[in-house]
């Protein structure tokens, strides 16, 4: 069940390539790229931006949707399914603008270099999981874009702390690095360590608090990973009325691998899946512990249902 749910969850990042055949007019300039010239002066100190256009009439520009977080939650199965919609234009890799302080002073063009080739009609995504939980970054979102609209995809928080953890122990053991047990992060003094970063982050009514400052909720989607992972058309079908797009992803797409144990995607005939090293176990945990995980988690749960206005099928 373990390498079930990681499985869906890291999707094989597929390279994102230059459109070859725009679908509209391209010397029609759009209200998005208006809209970026726009935030382009008002960030400016130069006003000396470049528009990096492709021969082809593509452009790079700003994302106008932000997979926000959260870490382990689906954000690179989000990311790769949504990528089968035409009118979507993905970042390659997590830019990391927002939050990381080097990229942040570079700018708003280093930012747009970062991004995608797509046409006017495209909408450019870009996904950070860190954005959710950094206390900077909704504000400074919201100073580039009050109008972003913003994707959230969350899993039961005992699950997303595993998650958490099986992954840093894996990135330690291909380096040859020892790495502690989950019990020694979980535990200290014999009760549950409540200042592990992994549980930190899965207080989600904490962080959603932040962002609901700057951001009206409308302007959140809320994605149930564990829905996701089930069943994985229903949840994308919400997140294409949420960004306004044509419905153009169906059920065709997804397709259930046996083998792996989780869905996979099949875009015009090509069949796509997680990558080798992805779909780890998480480890073994006395059950006495998981109980006082998910006992800890009941109340910041229930707080967070009562600020975004529903429940979540979580312990």
């Amino acid at each position: 069940m373990a390498a079930f749910l990681l499985g869906a969850v890291l999707l094989i990042v597929q390279p994102q390539i230059v459109p070859s055949t725009p679908a509209i007019n391209l010397k029609a300039e759009t209200s998005s790229q208006s809209v970026q010239r726009e935030l382009l002066k008002k960030t400016s100190q130069k006003n000396d931006f470049k528009e990096n256009i492709h021969s082809n009439g593509s452009c790079q520009q700003l994302p106008q949707t932000i997979i926000i977080g959260v870490r382990k939650g689906g954000t690179r199965a989000l990311l790769e399914m949504l990528s089968l919609h035409p009118d979507i234009a993905a970042a390659e890799t997590e830019v990391h603008f927002f939050d990381w302080e080097d990229h942040y002073r570079n700018g708003l063009q280093w930012y747009i270099n970062q991004m995608p080739f797509s046409y006017p009609h495209q909408i450019t995504v870009e996904k950070t999981p860190a954005y959710f939980t950094s206390p900077k970054v909704p504000e400074r979102v919201h100073n580039m874009n009050q109008s972003m609209r913003l994707l959230l995809i969350l899993r039961d928080p005992s699950e997303r702390v595993l998650s958490d953890y099986t992954q840093v122990f894996y990135n330690h053991m291909q380096k040859h690095k020892p790495y502690p047990s989950i019990e020694q992060f979980l535990i200290k003094d014999g009760k549950l360590n409540v200042d592990y970063k992994a549980i930190n982050r899965s207080l989600y009514y904490i962080h959603m608090q932040n962002w609901l400052k700057y951001f009206p909720l409308d302007r959140i989607h809320i994605v149930d990973g564990d829905k996701l992972i089930k069943d994985p058309f229903p949840e994308i079908e919400k997140v294409e009325r949420f960004l306004k797009l044509s419905p153009q992803i169906n059920a065709s797409n997804f397709y259930f691998n046996k083998t792996k144990g989780f869905y996979c995607l099949r875009d015009s005939g090509r069949e796509r899946c997680l990558h080798e090293s992805k779909g780890r176990a998480h480890p073994q945990v006395d059950t006495r512990l998981l109980e006082k995980l998910h006992e800890y988690f009941y109340e910041p749960n229930k707080k967070f249902f009562e600020l975004v206005g529903r429940t979540f099928d979580w312990h």
